[in-house]
């Protein structure tokens, strides 16, 4: 990637003509995007343990909802600072796995639209981050079905696989797609929102701004996608987490699907139930938006690929 910027644009065209690179560039592609978001997982995960427990507050009936700050404290007093990591190896191999493909589809998505259509506006851009976000959930379900089972439960004893086995024999293999279709939703509108924003931001900086590709850019551009996606999927967060927890809370009988899961939710807690444990969402989102964008970037650039 050296020679000065004279030929950047012309060399931009001639990259996005013949997307469809070779094998290594390939790998590096998915590679960088699944890192990243691999990085920024490890640093939000107590964040996410914090979410779960706050959307599982009061299922069934309404009455005053516990802050972000409170949960913690309780988290920490009783079951100790190791109970913030609970279901972090699930967690960090579905972010490689469903990292990679979230935003190593993007622009093979973008790359299609384009011959396609001729073109990658925003609604093209929308498209391709929807596409890209509902094929990566479908295929890491399971891992986050794990993961939120191991994070509401302070005393398992058992490890990751071991509860895998234990969810099989006792739910069926059918129960590790339990709230795939919210999760495919979310995943859908926070890629299409998240990308489809950062991407749109860029080009609105660089047009209105003196903002060139770099950190500053970036930071700016991710901080706007972080605040948008959250706002739009924090709905689907809370639907999807108490479908996959179903076995967790007994008291509410069985949500028949996403749909049934929203009306009840609403018509038993109240419509802000849907956005409880928002704050924590916004708090671990927005940073992990930031940190992904940001290292994704520097390791396409030292990987030799072009932003995104």
């Amino acid at each position: 990637m050296d020679g000065g910027h004279s030929h950047s644009g012309s060399r931009n065209s001639e990259e996005k003509q013949k997307w469809p690179v070779s094998s290594s560039q390939m790998v590096s592609h998915f590679a960088t995007s699944g890192l990243s978001v691999a990085v920024a997982t490890a640093f939000t995960h107590p964040l996410d343990v914090l979410k779960v427990r706050l959307q599982m507050q009061h299922v069934g009936q309404r009455g005053p909802l516990t802050g972000m700050g409170q949960v913690a404290v309780q988290v920490l007093k009783k079951e100790g600072p190791k109970a913030l990591y609970l279901g972090l190896m699930p967690a960090l191999i579905r972010s490689v796995l469903y990292g990679g493909l979230r935003l190593g589809l993007y622009e093979p998505s973008k790359y299609a639209c384009n011959l396609a259509f001729g073109s990658t506006d925003i609604l093209l851009k929308i498209a391709s981050g929807a596409f890209a976000g509902a094929v990566a959930t479908a295929l890491t379900n399971p891992v986050e079905v794990l993961k939120v089972r191991l994070q509401m439960n302070a005393n398992q004893r058992q490890g990751p696989m071991a509860e895998m086995r234990t969810i099989v024999s006792e739910e069926g293999i059918r129960a590790l797609w339990k709230g795939v279709g919210p999760a495919m939703a979310r995943a859908a509108a926070l890629t299409a929102s998240q990308l489809a924003t950062y991407d749109e931001t860029k080009q609105v900086l660089i047009r209105w701004t003196h903002l060139d590709e770099g950190f500053h850019l970036h930071l700016l551009s991710s901080t706007v996608a972080g605040t948008v996606s959250t706002l739009v999927t924090a709905p689907m967060d809370m639907i999807k987490t108490r479908l996959m927890l179903q076995r967790e809370s007994k008291t509410v009988g069985n949500y028949k699907n996403g749909f049934h899961c929203a009306y009840q939710v609403m018509l038993k807690e109240g419509p802000r139930a849907l956005y409880k444990g928002g704050f924590a969402i916004f708090a671990r989102l927005g940073p992990q938006t930031t940190i992904t964008f940001i290292l994704c970037e520097e390791l396409r650039k030292l990987a030799g690929l072009d932003a995104i």
